[in-house]
């Protein structure tokens, strides 16, 4: 059994071909023939070995990455619950509930038992807000949620035409890197602020927009059981522990769970989630929101153009969010070849966008892959074997959604700093001498979380690098899917007086 990689070297150095215990981009498809492997017919189906992982770094990839996302179980729930439609009506939390898992469990098998990656899919955050927020009071329900399947499908056309892939594989390998990076970066955010180490300040525009705990020092017991719970992550790190994201994240748990019953905490503190044991394990998932959508229904409500506005900022956003995933992920797991491309990329591709039109048809949102996998490939998941048991918890939440839910934010979210600092140790391989490479890159990296959105951070690096090579009169040098991606973020980012001026606001 090969050595464990060192947690602190990204497996996406130069090198990774010939480290032990990294994975081989050249792996073969699931199912496709390959060499005997000691695991058996299962080891071979997913090319466990072949990529230098083992069933006990799958496993506890799995479960690594179910907890950091199994949040998504309630705050999906709240954000589409929390809205109503053009007729006042409100989705139920139970069944949104139940839309959520079925749809993250079901997707998330299908892209381990296709996509051999340990990648998991759920409802994507920032997507349902636009459901929530922008679709729903135009239109009803299922016309919303009929407008997200129409854009899943449009997804699939693109990948089955290759021009999704194609314009994966025209990014240059500096901004794969920039985007590995900032996502890195985003995702530690997303902890530091879920935990409540960071937060916003309050009716305050004069001043910094953040700031440490909720009044500028940390207060709680909530966020001593996040700071406790980053110590004990980085100290099993730096010891080179198996297991290190998973125990902590099992550890203070239990931990959150003690000091929940003794002392004299609001349930308000600790968020979304309480660490309290539920009375009732068990809850009997209601399916009443499953095929309730609309495909064309909400053509009789708002006009054509805003219609395709509307679509194109769910596929725009969408799109990259999975394209930055998936480099993220793979980059992260050693799995981009020696051209920095994702393997069997086209399969993953076609499974994501399917996921989009599955979490439309459930009334669940739009799915999608999500950075919370990098937990799971810290913990050493390299195959989909990881995303069989990611999705067989998901499968499982949907009877056991009271215990499934016992992880509070403070427990999880130590997990997504540590994997913060490994991305962010990719940094290394831009070349910061070259301008034209590196503002791209920096923009990238630092959009990302200043804006809260990975679309936002690839957008700003994508128009910045066409700008510069145009400045500096390589033009030809950028890849033709490059300058057409750079125009639509432009449309993007200027989306507000375009529609002004088209008259749609």
């Amino acid at each position: 059994m090969p050595d464990r990689p060192d947690p602190t070297v990204p497996a996406s150095r130069t090198d990774d071909a010939k480290a032990p215990g990294l994975a081989d981009p050249a792996a073969p498809l699931p199912g496709a023939p390959a060499a005997a492997g000691p695991g058996g017919a299962v080891d071979r189906y997913f090319s466990i070995s072949a990529r230098g992982s083992d069933f006990g770094r799958e496993i506890r990839g799995g479960f690594a990455t179910f907890f950091t996302m199994a949040y998504i179980l309630v705050l999906n729930p709240v954000i589409l619950g929390s809205a109503e439609d053009k007729f006042g009506n409100h989705l139920s939390g139970p069944q949104l509930a139940t839309a959520t898992a079925l749809v993250a469990a079901v997707m998330t098998v299908l892209m381990g038992l296709g996509g051999n990656l340990p990648l998991a899919l759920a409802a994507g955050l920032g997507l349902n807000a636009v459901a929530a927020f922008q679709l729903a009071p135009l239109m009803s329900w299922p016309d919303a949620m009929g407008l997200i399947v129409i854009e899943g499908l449009l997804i699939c056309v693109l990948v089955v035409t290759g021009l999704r892939e194609a314009l994966m594989h025209a990014i240059p390998a500096s901004l794969k890197q920039a985007i590995s990076v900032g996502i890195g970066l985003f995702i530690a955010f997303i902890g530091f602020v879920d935990a409540g180490f960071v937060s916003r300040i309050p009716g305050d525009t004069g001043s910094v927009p953040v700031q440490l705990g909720a009044t500028g020092h940390l207060s709680g017991w909530p966020v001593l059981v996040f700071c406790l719970g980053v110590l004990l992550t980085v100290a099993l790190l730096a010891r080179r522990t198996k297991g290190a994201i998973l125990i902590s994240i099992v550890v203070t748990t239990a931990v959150a769970v003690v000091i929940d019953a003794v002392a004299d905490i609001a349930p308000a503190a600790w968020g979304l989630t309480v660490p309290a044991v539920p009375d009732d394990l068990l809850a009997a998932p209601d399916f009443g929101l499953i095929g309730s959508f609309s495909l064309f229904g909400a053509f009789q409500h708002v006009g054509v153009l805003t219609l395709v506005l509307l679509v194109f900022t769910l596929l725009l956003s969408d799109f990259f969010d999975t394209m930055g995933t998936v480099v993220g992920v793979s980059h992260e797991a050693g799995l981009l070849d020696e051209d920095g491309k994702v393997p069997h990329l086209g399969r993953v591709l076609l499974i994501d966008g399917a996921a989009a039109v599955a979490g439309g048809a459930a009334s669940a949102s739009s799915a999608t892959s999500y950075v919370e996998s990098t937990a799971g490939v810290g913990e050493g998941a390299r195959t989909g074997f990881a995303s069989l048991v990611t999705g067989g918890l998901f499968a499982v939440a949907l009877f056991l959604t009271p215990l499934s839910t016992i992880v509070p934010a403070q427990a999880a979210a130590p997990a997504l700093v540590a994997v913060g600092f490994m991305l962010m140790a990719q940094v290394r391989h831009i070349d910061w001498e070259k301008y034209e490479i590196a503002i791209p890159a920096f923009l990238t990296i630092a959009v990302m979380p200043f804006t809260y959105s990975i679309t936002n951070g690839i957008g700003a690096g994508f128009v910045a690098y066409v700008v510069l090579r145009a400045v500096l009169g390589k033009a030809r040098e950028v890849h033709p899917l490059l300058w057409a991606t750079a125009a639509l973020f432009t449309v993007y980012f200027a989306i507000d007086p375009v529609e002004q001026l088209l008259g749609v606001k």
